[in-house]
Protein backbone atom coordinates (compact mmCIF):
# COMPACT_ATOMS: atom_id res chain seq x y z
CA UNK A 1 0.00 0.00 0.00
CA UNK A 2 1.30 3.54 -1.01
CA UNK A 3 1.79 6.00 1.26
CA UNK A 4 1.19 9.52 0.58
CA UNK A 5 2.80 12.59 3.06
CA UNK A 6 0.36 15.24 2.64
CA UNK A 7 1.30 19.13 4.04
CA UNK A 8 -1.64 19.32 6.04
CA UNK A 9 -1.57 23.29 6.18
CA UNK A 10 -0.07 24.58 3.29
CA UNK A 11 -2.83 25.58 1.38
CA UNK A 12 -4.26 29.33 0.77
CA UNK A 13 -7.11 27.98 2.74
CA UNK A 14 -6.18 26.48 5.72
CA UNK A 15 -6.34 22.52 5.99
CA UNK A 16 -9.99 22.30 5.42
CA UNK A 17 -9.76 21.36 1.98
CA UNK A 18 -6.53 19.44 1.70
CA UNK A 19 -7.75 16.63 3.94
CA UNK A 20 -11.16 17.19 2.52
CA UNK A 21 -9.68 16.22 -1.10
CA UNK A 22 -8.05 13.37 1.03
CA UNK A 23 -10.54 11.91 2.44
CA UNK A 24 -12.45 11.95 -1.19
CA UNK A 25 -9.84 10.14 -2.60
CA UNK A 26 -9.53 7.60 0.02
CA UNK A 27 -13.43 7.34 -1.02
CA UNK A 28 -13.29 7.20 -4.21
CA UNK A 29 -10.12 4.71 -4.84
CA UNK A 30 -10.94 1.29 -5.01
CA UNK A 31 -6.64 0.14 -4.08
CA UNK A 32 -6.35 2.05 -0.57
CA UNK A 33 -3.21 4.01 -0.11
CA UNK A 34 -2.03 5.20 3.61
CA UNK A 35 -2.20 9.19 3.79
CA UNK A 36 0.23 11.24 6.20
CA UNK A 37 -1.25 14.03 7.40
CA UNK A 38 1.28 16.45 8.54
CA UNK A 39 -0.54 19.53 10.51
CA UNK A 40 -2.11 20.54 13.96
CA UNK A 41 -4.60 17.58 14.14
CA UNK A 42 -7.24 19.93 16.28
CA UNK A 43 -7.61 21.90 13.15
CA UNK A 44 -8.94 19.33 11.22
CA UNK A 45 -9.37 15.90 12.87
CA UNK A 46 -13.47 16.60 12.79
CA UNK A 47 -13.25 16.24 8.79
CA UNK A 48 -11.87 12.56 9.03
CA UNK A 49 -15.06 10.41 8.77
CA UNK A 50 -14.23 7.17 10.56
CA UNK A 51 -15.01 4.63 7.05
CA UNK A 52 -11.41 6.19 6.25
CA UNK A 53 -9.83 7.03 9.50
CA UNK A 54 -7.65 3.69 9.20
CA UNK A 55 -5.79 4.38 6.28
CA UNK A 56 -4.67 8.60 7.83
CA UNK A 57 -1.94 8.99 10.06
CA UNK A 58 -1.00 12.21 11.47
CA UNK A 59 2.03 14.06 12.42
CA UNK A 60 1.32 16.50 15.07
CA UNK A 61 2.84 19.89 13.79
CA UNK A 62 1.83 23.38 13.81
CA UNK A 63 4.74 25.49 12.25
CA UNK A 64 3.33 26.93 8.99
CA UNK A 65 5.90 27.80 6.01
CA UNK A 66 4.32 31.07 5.39
CA UNK A 67 3.64 32.09 1.45
CA UNK A 68 5.21 35.57 1.84
CA UNK A 69 8.16 33.90 3.07
CA UNK A 70 12.11 33.49 1.33
CA UNK A 71 12.53 29.75 0.02
CA UNK A 72 15.87 29.65 0.94
CA UNK A 73 14.77 30.11 4.67
CA UNK A 74 12.92 26.84 4.88
CA UNK A 75 16.11 24.75 5.35
CA UNK A 76 16.49 26.24 9.19
CA UNK A 77 12.84 25.83 9.70
CA UNK A 78 13.02 21.57 10.47
CA UNK A 79 10.09 21.88 12.73
CA UNK A 80 7.62 23.37 9.86
CA UNK A 81 4.78 20.84 8.25
CA UNK A 82 6.52 21.08 4.60
CA UNK A 83 9.67 19.71 5.77
CA UNK A 84 8.72 17.16 8.21
CA UNK A 85 6.19 16.21 5.07
CA UNK A 86 8.97 15.78 2.58
CA UNK A 87 11.66 13.88 5.74
CA UNK A 88 9.11 11.63 5.50
CA UNK A 89 9.87 10.32 1.61
CA UNK A 90 13.44 11.22 2.82
CA UNK A 91 12.99 8.60 5.48
CA UNK A 92 11.50 6.02 3.64
CA UNK A 93 8.60 6.68 5.84
CA UNK A 94 6.27 8.12 2.68
CA UNK A 95 6.80 7.10 -0.73
CA UNK A 96 5.51 10.85 -2.02
CA UNK A 97 5.16 13.93 -1.00
CA UNK A 98 1.72 16.65 -1.98
CA UNK A 99 2.36 20.12 -1.11
CA UNK A 100 -0.30 23.44 -1.86
CA UNK A 101 2.23 25.41 0.22
CA UNK A 102 5.08 27.50 -0.59
CA UNK A 103 6.20 26.25 -4.19
CA UNK A 104 9.82 27.37 -4.05
CA UNK A 105 10.36 25.66 -0.29
CA UNK A 106 8.58 22.59 -1.46
CA UNK A 107 11.07 22.46 -4.53
CA UNK A 108 13.93 23.51 -2.44
CA UNK A 109 13.65 20.64 0.35
CA UNK A 110 12.45 17.89 -2.18
CA UNK A 111 16.28 18.53 -4.17
CA UNK A 112 17.84 18.95 -1.23
CA UNK A 113 16.95 16.54 1.16
CA UNK A 114 15.49 13.74 -0.90
CA UNK A 115 18.01 14.47 -3.47
CA UNK A 116 18.42 14.06 -7.57
CA UNK A 117 17.67 11.09 -9.79
CA UNK A 118 21.30 9.67 -11.11
CA UNK A 119 22.79 11.26 -13.64
CA UNK A 120 20.04 14.79 -13.13
CA UNK A 121 21.51 17.60 -12.88
CA UNK A 122 18.52 19.85 -11.91
CA UNK A 123 14.92 19.01 -11.50
CA UNK A 124 12.50 20.54 -13.51
CA UNK A 125 8.43 21.41 -12.21
CA UNK A 126 6.23 20.41 -15.07
CA UNK A 127 2.78 21.12 -16.06
CA UNK A 128 -0.09 19.92 -18.75
CA UNK A 129 -1.61 22.52 -21.00
CA UNK A 130 -4.83 22.02 -22.78
CA UNK A 131 -4.53 21.68 -26.54
CA UNK A 132 -7.58 21.68 -29.11
CA UNK A 133 -6.92 18.48 -29.83
CA UNK A 134 -8.12 17.59 -26.62
CA UNK A 135 -5.29 16.27 -25.30
CA UNK A 136 -2.35 18.03 -22.96
CA UNK A 137 0.90 18.92 -23.64
CA UNK A 138 3.54 19.22 -20.97
CA UNK A 139 5.71 22.20 -20.55
CA UNK A 140 8.89 22.01 -18.57
CA UNK A 141 10.46 23.74 -16.85
CA UNK A 142 8.17 26.37 -15.73
CA UNK A 143 10.05 27.93 -12.63
CA UNK A 144 12.45 25.59 -11.25
CA UNK A 145 14.97 26.91 -12.80
CA UNK A 146 15.10 30.25 -14.23
CA UNK A 147 18.91 30.50 -15.33
CA UNK A 148 19.66 27.55 -17.55
CA UNK A 149 22.24 25.84 -19.51
CA UNK A 150 22.13 23.78 -22.84
CA UNK A 151 22.19 20.30 -21.33
CA UNK A 152 19.43 21.19 -18.50
CA UNK A 153 16.79 22.07 -21.41
CA UNK A 154 18.39 18.45 -23.19
CA UNK A 155 17.69 16.54 -20.00
CA UNK A 156 14.49 18.46 -19.55
CA UNK A 157 13.51 16.78 -22.97
CA UNK A 158 14.52 13.85 -21.64
CA UNK A 159 12.20 13.65 -18.46
CA UNK A 160 9.39 14.68 -20.25
CA UNK A 161 9.14 12.42 -21.85
CA UNK A 162 9.50 9.53 -19.38
CA UNK A 163 7.16 11.24 -17.63
CA UNK A 164 4.27 11.27 -20.35
CA UNK A 165 5.23 7.87 -21.54
CA UNK A 166 6.03 6.20 -17.94
CA UNK A 167 3.28 8.05 -15.79
CA UNK A 168 0.36 9.30 -18.51
CA UNK A 169 1.43 5.98 -20.25
CA UNK A 170 1.37 7.75 -23.70
CA UNK A 171 2.84 6.97 -26.54
CA UNK A 172 4.24 8.82 -29.95
CA UNK A 173 5.41 11.14 -28.47
CA UNK A 174 7.12 14.50 -29.96
CA UNK A 175 9.42 16.64 -28.13
CA UNK A 176 9.57 20.40 -29.35
CA UNK A 177 12.12 23.35 -28.05
CA UNK A 178 10.36 26.43 -27.59
CA UNK A 179 11.83 29.75 -29.47
CA UNK A 180 10.67 32.39 -31.37
CA UNK A 181 10.54 30.52 -34.67
CA UNK A 182 10.99 27.51 -35.93
CA UNK A 183 13.80 27.08 -37.63
CA UNK A 184 16.50 25.58 -36.45
CA UNK A 185 18.53 28.72 -36.51
CA UNK A 186 16.09 30.52 -34.38
CA UNK A 187 16.48 31.53 -30.93
CA UNK A 188 19.06 32.74 -28.18
CA UNK A 189 22.03 31.16 -27.51
CA UNK A 190 20.62 28.90 -25.23
CA UNK A 191 18.07 27.34 -27.66
CA UNK A 192 20.61 27.06 -30.27
CA UNK A 193 22.77 25.09 -28.38
CA UNK A 194 20.19 23.25 -27.03
CA UNK A 195 18.86 22.57 -30.22
CA UNK A 196 22.28 21.00 -31.21
CA UNK A 197 22.02 18.58 -27.87
CA UNK A 198 18.42 17.93 -28.65
CA UNK A 199 19.07 16.19 -32.14
CA UNK A 200 20.06 13.17 -30.79
CA UNK A 201 17.07 12.34 -29.32
CA UNK A 202 14.43 10.08 -31.95
CA UNK A 203 11.43 12.05 -30.51
CA UNK A 204 12.77 15.68 -31.00
CA UNK A 205 10.38 17.80 -33.90
CA UNK A 206 12.60 20.92 -33.72
CA UNK A 207 11.63 24.15 -32.44
CA UNK A 208 8.08 24.75 -31.97
CA UNK A 209 6.63 28.66 -30.92
CA UNK A 210 4.30 29.60 -27.96
CA UNK A 211 1.02 28.92 -29.58
CA UNK A 212 2.25 24.99 -30.64
CA UNK A 213 1.70 24.73 -26.66
CA UNK A 214 -1.93 24.97 -27.11
CA UNK A 215 -2.41 23.10 -30.91
CA UNK A 216 -1.83 19.41 -30.08
CA UNK A 217 1.38 19.16 -32.72
CA UNK A 218 3.87 18.92 -29.86
CA UNK A 219 3.56 16.44 -26.65
CA UNK A 220 6.56 17.72 -24.44
CA UNK A 221 7.75 21.66 -24.84
CA UNK A 222 11.46 22.12 -23.47
CA UNK A 223 12.48 25.65 -21.78
CA UNK A 224 13.79 27.58 -19.51
CA UNK A 225 12.21 28.14 -15.96
CA UNK A 226 12.30 31.92 -16.62
CA UNK A 227 10.50 31.44 -19.94
CA UNK A 228 7.97 28.78 -18.93
CA UNK A 229 6.56 30.51 -15.74
CA UNK A 230 5.94 33.77 -17.68
CA UNK A 231 4.18 31.27 -20.34
CA UNK A 232 2.10 29.49 -17.26
CA UNK A 233 1.51 32.76 -15.61
CA UNK A 234 0.36 33.94 -19.08
CA UNK A 235 -1.65 31.48 -19.86
CA UNK A 236 -3.99 31.17 -16.56
CA UNK A 237 -4.82 35.11 -17.32
CA UNK A 238 -6.00 34.82 -20.56
CA UNK A 239 -8.23 31.71 -19.59
CA UNK A 240 -9.72 33.97 -16.44
CA UNK A 241 -9.83 37.05 -19.02
CA UNK A 242 -11.75 34.87 -22.22
CA UNK A 243 -14.18 33.98 -19.49
CA UNK A 244 -14.85 36.90 -18.14
CA UNK A 245 -15.68 38.67 -20.93
CA UNK A 246 -17.06 35.90 -22.31
CA UNK A 247 -19.64 36.62 -19.77
CA UNK A 248 -19.87 39.94 -19.78
CA UNK A 249 -20.82 40.00 -23.51
CA UNK A 250 -23.79 37.02 -22.63
CA UNK A 251 -25.21 40.02 -20.26
CA UNK A 252 -25.51 42.46 -22.64
CA UNK A 253 -27.15 40.41 -25.89
CA UNK A 254 -30.08 38.63 -25.13
CA UNK A 255 -29.57 36.78 -28.39
CA UNK A 256 -25.87 36.05 -26.89
CA UNK A 257 -27.91 34.57 -23.63
CA UNK A 258 -30.27 32.34 -25.28
CA UNK A 259 -26.81 31.43 -27.50
CA UNK A 260 -25.08 30.55 -24.59
CA UNK A 261 -28.17 28.46 -23.12
CA UNK A 262 -27.89 26.42 -25.67
CA UNK A 263 -23.74 25.91 -25.18
CA UNK A 264 -23.91 24.90 -22.11
CA UNK A 265 -22.68 21.93 -22.23
CA UNK A 266 -19.30 22.71 -24.76
CA UNK A 267 -18.74 25.53 -21.88
CA UNK A 268 -18.96 22.84 -19.33
CA UNK A 269 -16.26 20.41 -21.21
CA UNK A 270 -14.01 23.92 -21.71
CA UNK A 271 -13.97 25.11 -18.01
CA UNK A 272 -13.25 21.26 -17.38
CA UNK A 273 -10.63 21.21 -20.10
CA UNK A 274 -8.70 24.29 -18.65
CA UNK A 275 -9.49 23.79 -15.09
CA UNK A 276 -5.92 22.73 -13.54
CA UNK A 277 -7.74 20.91 -10.22
CA UNK A 278 -8.29 18.17 -13.24
CA UNK A 279 -4.49 18.12 -12.91
CA UNK A 280 -3.96 17.91 -9.36
CA UNK A 281 -0.51 19.80 -9.46
CA UNK A 282 3.10 20.16 -11.23
CA UNK A 283 5.40 17.33 -10.84
CA UNK A 284 9.06 18.28 -9.67
CA UNK A 285 10.53 15.50 -12.30
CA UNK A 286 14.18 14.79 -11.44
CA UNK A 287 14.60 14.33 -7.71
CA UNK A 288 14.50 10.61 -6.57
CA UNK A 289 11.00 10.26 -5.34
CA UNK A 290 8.27 12.03 -5.99
CA UNK A 291 7.02 15.65 -5.11
CA UNK A 292 3.79 16.73 -6.14
CA UNK A 293 3.41 20.36 -6.26
CA UNK A 294 -0.36 22.20 -5.89
CA UNK A 295 -1.70 25.61 -6.30
CA UNK A 296 -2.03 27.43 -3.44
CA UNK A 297 -5.99 27.76 -3.92
CA UNK A 298 -6.38 24.01 -4.48
CA UNK A 299 -9.76 22.88 -3.79
CA UNK A 300 -10.57 19.50 -2.63
CA UNK A 301 -10.75 18.20 -6.34
CA UNK A 302 -7.48 19.31 -7.15
CA UNK A 303 -5.63 17.86 -4.03
CA UNK A 304 -7.50 14.66 -4.79
CA UNK A 305 -6.38 14.20 -8.10
CA UNK A 306 -2.83 15.33 -6.85
CA UNK A 307 -2.72 12.03 -4.93
CA UNK A 308 -3.74 10.11 -7.52
CA UNK A 309 -1.13 11.67 -9.85
CA UNK A 310 1.21 11.08 -6.99
CA UNK A 311 0.49 7.25 -6.89
CA UNK A 312 0.91 6.63 -10.57
CA UNK A 313 4.17 8.48 -10.46
CA UNK A 314 5.73 6.00 -7.66
CA UNK A 315 4.22 3.04 -9.20
CA UNK A 316 5.72 4.09 -12.58
CA UNK A 317 9.75 3.13 -13.78
CA UNK A 318 9.95 6.99 -14.74
CA UNK A 319 13.13 7.71 -12.56
CA UNK A 320 15.27 4.52 -13.87
CA UNK A 321 14.17 5.84 -17.52
CA UNK A 322 15.52 8.73 -16.69
CA UNK A 323 18.97 7.48 -15.89
CA UNK A 324 18.98 5.07 -18.27
CA UNK A 325 17.90 7.62 -21.43
CA UNK A 326 20.33 10.33 -19.97
CA UNK A 327 23.54 8.12 -20.81
CA UNK A 328 22.11 6.71 -23.37
CA UNK A 329 21.78 9.82 -25.56
CA UNK A 330 24.43 12.21 -24.06
CA UNK A 331 27.56 12.41 -26.03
Amino acid sequence: MKKIAVDAMGGDFGPLPIVDGVVHALKKRKEKFNAILVGKESTFAHRIPKRVAKYIDIVECDDLFGMDESATEVLKRKNSTIYKAVDLVRNGEADAVVSAGHSGATMSLATLRIGRVEGVLRPAIATLMPTQTGANSLVLDVGANTDCKPEHLFQFAIMGEAYLKDVLKKENIRVGLLANGEEEGKGNELTKEAFKLLKALPSFVGNVEGSDIFNGSVDVIVCDGFTGNIVLKASEGVASSISKMIKQNIKKSPTALTGALLMRRVFKLLKKQMDYAEYGGAPLIGIDGCAIICHGKSNPKAIKNAIYQAINFVESDINSDITKNIVKYSK
